[in-house]
């Protein structure tokens, strides 16, 4: 089962990280406006990403914690499927929906998101993405990119976006 190790900062400065991972030759995939609707399930997190680039139902399993931390993820691609938010909602209840801009970059299995959301602000995600067994290598991969991207222990946010926009209602 594929594994990720991931952290969610705040980021002072989008464009200086994006700056620095364009120095470390990363790929840049674009940028996707994306709208996530998360639902209420009884563990876990589920939500429908809508984007541009991206379009995916995702569920996901992470402890809240600073740093990295390991998240178990399954993605099933959706398209552009207007009658599956229907389902979702008259079936499980939509819980509250982020809207946000989106930089995407790649670095091998490093996967970076710079993030710009509506009512919170700038943050920067790392993921380093893998298979069952790597975790070691995957926590030096996050703690490796932290430090090129100048992101301080204080940064780290321990839960998602949904967690603190529901937190600021």
């Amino acid at each position: 089962m594929p594994v990720n190790i991931e952290i969610k900062a705040r980021c002072q400065d989008p464009e200086k990280a994006k700056e620095i991972l364009l120095r470390l030759n990363a790929e840049y995939k674009g940028r996707d406006h994306q709208i996530d609707t998360y639902f209420n399930v009884a563990s876990g997190r589920l939500k429908l990403r809508e984007g541009n680039i991206e379009n995916n139902l995702i569920y996901y399993h992470r402890d809240d914690q600073h740093g990295p931390k390991r998240s178990e993820v399954i993605l099933y691609p959706s398209g552009d499927h207007p009658g599956l938010m229907k389902i979702m909602e008259n079936v499980l209840g939509k819980k509250i929906t982020v809207d946000k801009q989106r930089d995407i970059f790649f670095i091998e299995n490093v996967k970076f998101h710079i993030d710009t959301v509506k009512g919170l602000g700038s943050f920067l995600e790392i993921e380093a993405i893998g298979e069952e067994g790597q975790e070691e290598k995957l926590n030096q991969q996050c703690e490796y990119y932290m430090s090129l991207l100048h992101l301080s222990k204080q940064d780290l946010l321990p839960n998602s976006y949904s967690d603190l926009l529901m937190n600021k209602e």
